[in-house]
């Protein structure tokens, strides 16, 4: 590797994937912090480094001098999943400790990585605050929005990466990982198919449902995306707030499936026939709901006739309204979901191609689903395509596992940024690249 080690330190820690990545490189960790206990300890299990706690309690000083400073710090204040409360609240500012030890310490690289909405984030106001404060340290830095996918690795995880330098040339010279023509399939990451289908019925048969309906459409029609069900026959107002309309005015309309509100005697009964993005909708609804709206409504009455009382009947029956929202994103593909993935999110039943796996999530409900075998992926799949090597160790629970693999970066995308950011510094031999389907 390198002719002289770097030291780096590795905040917002969890599983280790810059520890990885970077010692992969022949670079030695000298300080890492990570909030939870459960992760401190496993760190000191893999790596043999006492793992330090909230990075807010620990004094500046007391950190060891560094080269490279790395931070995946926290992205759930600025996902679009999330309230985008930025940095009114205290995820948000963890950016300022950073900038602190920045500050103090100036080592001569940095490698973040946070979510791809930070760029527009409060109208660019965080990212306008964020380069703003690197520039006034002295760092050159750039930035780049990568994802797996464009490395051959089947999941599709788009991440800002910022990159900074104390030196222009670092950045000048440094080329982000090119994008590769192929993309694996998910097969490449799994386990045998002995395993059992561990798919919970009601989902076999929500999935055996949207089935149905997806081969009762002619082959030239396609299913609008996204599918919201609800609107078959609705005809309720779009362009109204929707919470201010009076009874009398609810009257003239259709709810879900097209029930008729003139049967309601109470706005109370109206409401339980509205779905319940009409429920939590204060103001008149923005531009991209009505848009999906009337899309779905005109989607339905030039299809209805191909669409089954049965079929309609089963999907109006889902214990979930999320069961009752479709995404086909299998455009041109055989109408089988053999051959996906499968995921069961708050916004619908999402199917893609089988080198399309979503990003892996915190919440364990959201597992992607492998539709050849009509069951989860499992954490040590989920770690192959987070790039972990067989090795490391994962939380004992599912539900812990997959949380840590939601929440880390991509350990094979840091690799090579990494590799690419340091190259300067002394002599760096021929590129090397973690190999994450060897061992499968």
């Amino acid at each position: 590797m390198t002719e002289k080690k770097l030291k780096f330190i590795d905040l917002f820690a969890g599983i280790g994937a810059f520890h990885i990545s970077l010692e992969k490189l022949g670079h030695k960790c000298v300080f890492a912090s990570e909030l939870s206990y459960d992760l401190r300890s496993l760190y000191k299990e893999n790596y043999g480094i006492d793992c330090q706690g909230d990075i807010t309690k620990i004094s500046i000083e007391s950190i060891p001098n560094h080269d490279v400073l790395c931070a995946g710090f926290p992205c759930q204040t600025f996902s679009k999943a999330g309230n985008q409360n930025g940095m009114k609240e205290a995820r948000g500012k963890l950016f300022d400790e950073i900038l602190k030890i920045l500050s103090y310490h100036k080592p001569r690289y940095f490698i973040l990585e946070n979510v791809r909405n930070l760029l527009m984030h409060d109208s660019g106001n965080t990212w306008n605050y964020i380069s703003h404060k690197l520039d006034e340290l002295g760092y050159f830095f750039d930035k780049r929005i990568l994802s797996p996918h464009l490395i051959n690795i089947p999941q599709h995880r788009e991440r800002i990466f910022i990159v900074g330098s104390l030196k222009s040339i670092d950045i000048e010279e440094m080329q982000w990982p090119p994008k590769e023509d192929y993309v694996n399939s998910v097969d490449s990451i799994l386990n045998n198919d002995e395993i059992d289908s561990n798919l919970e019925l009601e989902k076999i048969n929500v999935l055996n449902t949207w089935g149905e309906f997806l081969n009762e459409l002619p082959k030239d029609v396609e299913p609008y995306r996204p599918l919201w069900s609800m609107e078959f026959g609705a005809n309720y107002p779009l362009d109204v707030e929707w919470e201010s309309l009076p009874l009398n005015e609810w009257h003239k309309y259709k709810g879900m499936y097209g029930y008729p509100l003139k049967s309601c005697d109470s706005l109370e009964l109206v409401f339980e026939k509205l779905p319940n993005y009409v429920k939590t909708q204060k103001g008149i609804p923005p531009t991209w709901k009505q848009k999906f709206i009337y899309n779905n409504r005109t989607f339905y009455k030039e299809n209805k006739k191909f669409i089954s009382k049965t079929t309609l009947n089963k999907i109006k029956d889902f214990k979930l309204e999320s069961w009752k929202k479709f995404e086909w994103n299998c455009p041109g593909t055989q109408r089988i979901f053999y051959d996906k993935l499968i995921q069961f999110r708050g916004s619908g039943v999402r199917i893609k191609k089988n080198n399309y796996l979503p990003s892996l999530v915190t919440v364990s409900t959201q597992i992607p689903i492998i539709g050849k075998y009509m069951r989860y992926i499992l954490p040590e799949e989920g770690a192959r395509v987070q790039s972990l090597p067989e090795q490391i160790k994962l939380p004992e629970t599912k539900t812990a596992s997959f949380r840590v693999l939601g929440n880390m970066v991509n350990v094979e995308l840091v690799y090579r940024v990494a590799f690419q950011l340091l190259k300067n510094y002394n002599k760096v031999p021929t590129e090397e690249t973690i190999d994450i389907f060897e061992e499968v």
